[in-house]
């Protein structure tokens, strides 16, 4: 039998490579070699796959980076800022889905409170961070030209691949605290 953890990985990558238009039970049930019994047993119809989805998305790239990094309570923030931007550029694959879930968020209610959710608690996190490391530079601020940074370089074509986007981030570390940093 196909796991919940299967069903929404399926979403996932459905999502990021065709759209949210292509999440559907048929799609999913087809990738997945299943009967639709085994997703009504995980999830109530549509909707509640949808919020499940959503759910899942947001604890996968969210809430799993920041627990990770907080894996080490006592690490400096430059250091925990670091390890968390190791970690968003370790998958290139990522992209494609933060652009589907953001477009998927422009025509449904739903999903788009669920990306306000995230953005804020990513930008949250990193004002956090910028807080306990930045001096001379409006701490806040640069969380959110760090987090714009990336939603930029996801948006661009060609895209910015991700050793093109780590020496921006390079950048603007040493721009802002005078430091080497990432290495």
């Amino acid at each position: 039998m196909v796991t919940r953890t299967e069903w929404l990985e399926a979403g996932l990558e459905l999502l990021a490579d065709e759209g949210a238009p292509a999440v559907t039970i048929e799609r999913l049930t087809g990738e997945l070699g299943v009967t639709k019994g085994s997703y009504y047993h995980h999830f109530k119809g549509a909707a509640g796959y949808r919020t499940a989805l959503l759910e899942y998305f947001e604890a996968r790239f969210t809430t799993r980076l920041i627990d990770t990094v907080e894996r080490e309570p006592d690490a400096e923030p430059l250091m925990k800022l670091q390890h968390l931007l190791r970690l968003v550029l370790s998958n290139q694959d990522n992209a494609s889905l933060e652009i589907a879930v953001r477009a998927w968020a422009l025509q449904d209610p739903e999903v788009r409170a669920a990306q306000e959710r995230v953005d804020r608690a990513r930008t949250e996190y990193l004002k956090g961070l910028c807080r306990g490391f930045t001096t001379g530079v409006d701490a806040d601020r640069f969380a959110e030209l760090l987090y714009l940074i990336l939603i930029g370089a996801e948006q661009v074509l060609p895209p910015i691949d991700n050793n093109d986007l780590r020496d921006i981030y390079l950048l603007t570390l040493r721009l802002a605290t005078g430091e080497t940093l990432l290495d």
